[in-house]
């Protein structure tokens, strides 16, 4: 009786474990996908070797309008001030040696009609007349308060703070870049330093 038991227990899993199983072949990629196949009559637009638009230009003072890659995300973000070298807030923020910190003040503004949530700090970068770019530091500078790590703007919001870069003492920075969606929207604003 229990091994009668075991047996039907063990088949009705088996059966079970059948039943929830894909008979799709993984390797088949000519089967349409029904649930996300548009319309034929909606062209579709094929982004492979297209190259990224080049970004929107402008100077020290200048609001420039980036795009983010879903509806409605638009900015208008100034470069308001540049401190270099920046001077560091506390001992805490020295730079490495050989290296300085650079500060930068950004305005930003949502013009969009979506609610705009990202991190500043990871969406911008400087290049130097190099190219070598850098990411921003963990550090504060004297100049001023820090621009929020994670930025949170209604349609109409404005937020004014600075986000520090630490290079190389000889590096001669060129141009600030700032991009939506983490700075990789396609969309982006550079502004080029004197």
């Amino acid at each position: 009786m229990r091994r009668t038991n075991l047996a039907a227990i063990g088949a009705a899993l088996i059966l079970g474990l059948t039943a929830c199983t894909d008979d799709s072949d993984p390797e088949d990629t000519t089967k349409p996908d029904t649930k996300t196949s548009t319309p034929a009559t909606e062209p579709t637009k094929s982004t492979a070797g297209t190259p990224s638009p080049a970004p929107q230009a402008g100077g020290l003072g200048d609001a420039i309008t980036v795009n983010g890659d879903e509806d409605g995300q638009r900015l208008s973000v100034t470069l308001k001030k540049v401190s270099d070298p920046g001077v560091p807030a506390t001992e805490f923020n020295q730079p490495g040696k050989g290296n300085r910190l650079i500060g930068i003040e950004l305005e930003i503004k949502n013009t969009g009609t979506a609610v705009y949530a990202d991190t500043p700090a990871i969406s911008t970068q400087i290049t130097d007349t190099q190219g070598r770019q850098f990411d921003t530091a963990v550090a504060k500078i004297k100049a001023g308060p820090s621009m929020a790590y994670g930025l949170t703007l209604q349609t109409g919001d404005t937020a004014l703070g600075w986000l520090v870069f630490e290079a190389p003492k000889t590096a001669k920075i060129a141009s600030v870049q700032f991009g939506m969606n983490s700075g990789l929207a396609d969309h982006k604003g550079q502004w080029k330093l004197p």
